[in-house]
């Protein structure tokens, strides 16, 4: 699969729940901005959250800004519906957390094949748990077979994990 390469100095997560920091982002000057509806949206506003970053993406305005929505994990009650909003509005690419192993990178490929997401569309995964370190040359193999573009540390969430 082709992607276009782009220079990332800097990646600006923003909560999807916040409105008025989608906006903002439009005005800052980073490279990508990631519309996050895992960790920084409570459980009872994803589905509000989902239907903002929506909205943002549908309206644009973000110049040369790449988009990228980190959904939450495929398995999780969101997951899905996260995804195809993802494709649906226009979103660069998805980045999913919780990989483990390059069969995580298939089934989030397979699905985001399913919900019509173009060829174009990448897949940042978040390295963020102990496996994944120890399975990364198999996550690593399925650049190339996939849509899979970008490795994105989680390291919070690794830290905890070692805890």
């Amino acid at each position: 699969m082709s992607h276009v390469h782009r220079p990332r100095r800097s990646c600006l997560y923003m909560p999807g729940a916040n409105e008025r920091a989608l906006e903002k982002a439009k005005t800052l000057p980073a490279d990508t901005v990631i519309m996050d509806l895992e960790d920084a949206v409570a459980p009872e506003a994803k589905e509000t959250a989902r239907d903002t970053i929506r909205a943002a993406v549908t309206a644009g305005g973000y110049g040369h800004r790449e988009i990228v929505v980190r959904m939450n994990g495929l398995d999780t009650e969101w997951g899905q519906a996260d995804l195809k909003m993802a494709v649906e509005a226009g979103a660069h690419a998805l980045l999913a957390p919780k990989v483990i192993d390059g069969s995580d990178i298939d089934r989030l490929d397979d699905a985001m094949s399913l919900a019509g997401a173009p060829a174009e569309m990448g897949l940042w995964v978040m390295i963020e748990m102990p496996k994944a370190i120890l399975n990364i040359q198999d996550i690593a193999e399925a650049v190339g077979r996939t849509r899979m573009t970008t490795f994105v540390m989680g390291t919070n969430d690794l830290a905890k994990e070692y805890r």
